[in-house]
């Protein structure tokens, strides 16, 4: 792929870094990532995705913007109120950016739909609220060996981890959290967020997700992020394999 003159201004401070140059810039281009959710993660995921000129980048989400999501939904202003996510996602990605090919779905990822929806794609991001949404992706991510990049968030503390769960000595989401979906869950409007945390955590996984396709700086995958705002800290701890999860069978 070469890159055009504008391409070439537009990602100079990119190419100009050793650890990415003009071979990693090409790759962004010809990348194609999942991005699950356009919410307060997948919002400035999604810029910083389009900014960067990652080629492909599939926007999975079935929910309408609203009032309540504009304190942390930065892609979004007061005339998307009930508008698609995916769609108002794009359009918002689009005016940043008219190289990235952006195609909203407008479909809740499951366990019966996430292997098709992500099959073909380089890098996942999951921004999602649910464990059964974040276990279907894992479990299709991990059966696919797409690397995942999985970020949360909840009050004023984020979590941020890299999973490539079909490798020998790295784990899946599922050695994180079990395999119970079940498990009683609180949304944000019950339990508040720190709008600008979302940014940071959103920020961080699409960080991540130029890593894995450029291959910048020490692997991530096997280590997960704390960050807890009120105490400023930020804490990377080891995460092993589970020896009794599925995907070390």
């Amino acid at each position: 792929m070469t890159l055009s003159d504008d391409q070439l201004e537009r990602y100079a401070r990119h190419i100009i870094l050793k650890e990415i140059g003009g071979e990693g810039q090409r790759r962004l281009l010809a990348a194609h990532i999942a991005l699950i959710g356009a919410g307060g993660i997948g919002s400035p995921a999604l810029q910083y995705l389009a900014a960067a000129g990652i080629g492909h980048i599939t926007l999975i989400d079935d929910d309408a913007v609203s009032l309540s999501n504009l304190q942390r939904q930065t892609l979004f202003g007061t005339p998307d109120i009930g508008r698609p996510k995916a769609e108002a996602a794009r359009d918002a990605a689009a005016r940043l950016n008219p190289d990235p090919v952006i195609l909203p779905v407008r479909q809740r990822i499951d366990a019966a739909n996430a292997a098709a929806l992500l099959a073909g794609v380089d890098v996942v991001i999951d921004g999602s609220d649910n464990f059964a949404t974040r276990l279907a992706v894992s479990d299709a991510a991990t059966a696919l060996h797409i690397p995942l990049v999985s970020a949360a968030v909840g009050q004023f503390e984020g979590q941020l981890a890299v999973y490539r769960g079909w490798e020998a000595d790295k784990p899946c989401y599922r050695c994180l959290v079990g395999s119970d979906p079940d498990r009683p869950e609180m949304s944000c409007a019950e339990q508040g967020v720190l709008g600008a945390l979302t940014g940071v955590m959103g920020s961080l996984a699409a960080m991540e997700a130029l890593r894995a396709l450029t291959g910048f700086g020490s692997d991530s995958a096997g280590k997960l992020l704390l960050i807890d705002a009120l105490a400023f800290r930020m804490r990377v701890l080891a995460l092993p394999k589970d020896p009794g999860c599925r995907c070390a069978a």
